[in-house]
């Protein structure tokens, strides 16, 4: 009963930031033109812009995949390609709002400055050590590859595009992460309930832990957004706030899908780079945070399900909205699946 009582705290800690969260991604989902993204990053090819633009977009680590190639193949450079690729799922508008909730405003700030300066690193490192070669023919530039993708979207009023973008933010955007962030919330509830808090004390000292934690993350697949209630749980584990930070850098970045896109879009040696950047950044960040925290004695606001003002109405009613967002979206996927397998039967 503890790790139910646990896994409901947190998710309904979560859940006010999280539904503003969606709700601010979609609206710059909508309201911000791919076009001009596209256009600002393939005119000069700055990994500066490519970093700046790609940090608030509500985009997945899977779901960044086709706007990274049609961004390349608009025109943008290598490298900055890299740095929107890492920017992107590092961070977002929504995962910011989780981890407001989960670890306070010291880590809701820190993340997202970390993810710019990783994406302006690994970017800055292509840059300097490779060939910046034309992109694939346009030929090519198909409708990419990617695990959440969804319908291009037509002209709309503005009334309508509001629509679209709650639709998008509470629709699309909430399939492609909330199965990864129950899992969070439930290894986060686990910790808490079982783990003794000195569990891993001694080893959650220096950049060993750190590099430990790069190993772990590469190749695990998890968004921005889900990542943040793993990385609550590691640290009330034991292990630093740095190296929290450096799970969440590395995760959502390194999926094998991204990898092999990279792979071949950039190439082997951008590739290698990109590896290079992205965990040399993290570590980088991850070093810095914790000497900033000891030199100014700050604290990260972790939830550990002790808060009174949790079972108040406005968390209460935001936790009904987003448990009945996520089981509506888990019925409309098994309804499709029914849909399917009744259709093959037929035939």
């Amino acid at each position: 009963m503890q790790l139910l009582s646990n896994f409901i705290l947190l998710f309904v800690e979560s859940a006010p930031y999280l539904l503003l969260g969606m709700l601010i991604a979609g609206v710059i989902h909508q309201l911000v033109p791919k076009t001009w993204i596209e256009a600002t990053l393939g005119k000069k090819g700055s990994v500066v812009n490519a970093a700046v633009i790609g940090a608030p977009l509500p985009l997945c680590s899977c779901s960044v995949i086709p706007v990274a190639m049609g961004i390349r193949r608009s025109g943008a450079s290598k490298a900055s390609t890299a740095s929107f690729l890492v920017a992107t799922p590092e961070t977002g508008i929504d995962s910011i709002g989780v981890t407001y909730a989960l670890m306070g405003p010291v880590m809701a700030i820190a993340r997202p400055i970390a993810a710019i300066f990783s994406a302006i690193f690994t970017g800055s490192l292509i840059a300097m050590f490779t060939e910046n070669t034309p992109p694939l023919a346009k030929k090519d530039n198909k409708a990419a590859p990617s695990c959440c993708s969804g319908a291009k979207p037509k002209q709309l009023t503005f009334i309508q595009k509001i629509k679209a973008a709650i639709k998008f933010g509470y629709g699309q955007l909430l399939r492609d992460f909330m199965g990864w962030f129950l899992i969070g919330l439930f290894f986060a509830a686990l910790i808490t309930t079982y783990l003794p808090e000195d569990f891993i004390t001694q080893y959650a000292q220096g950049i060993g832990t750190m590099l430990l934690v790069v190993l772990i993350s590469i190749p695990m697949y998890v968004c921005a957004t889900a990542s943040t209630p793993i990385a609550v749980g590691l640290l009330m584990s034991g292990i630093t706030p740095g190296a929290a930070l450096v799970f969440m850098l590395t995760g959502p970045a390194t999926n094998i899908a991204t990898l092999m896109v990279i792979k071949n879009e950039l190439g082997k040696k951008e590739l290698a780079l990109y590896l290079l950047g992205i965990t040399t950044g993290a570590l980088v960040s991850g070093v810095i945070f914790d000497k900033v925290l000891k030199v100014f004695d700050w604290q990260l606001a972790l939830v550990h399900g002790e808060h009174s003002d949790m079972m108040g109405w406005l968390y209460q009613i935001s936790g009904w909205v987003l448990m009945g967002l996520i089981l509506f979206q888990y019925l409309k996927k098994l309804q499709v699946k029914v849909f399917k397998s009744e259709n093959a039967h037929s035939h």
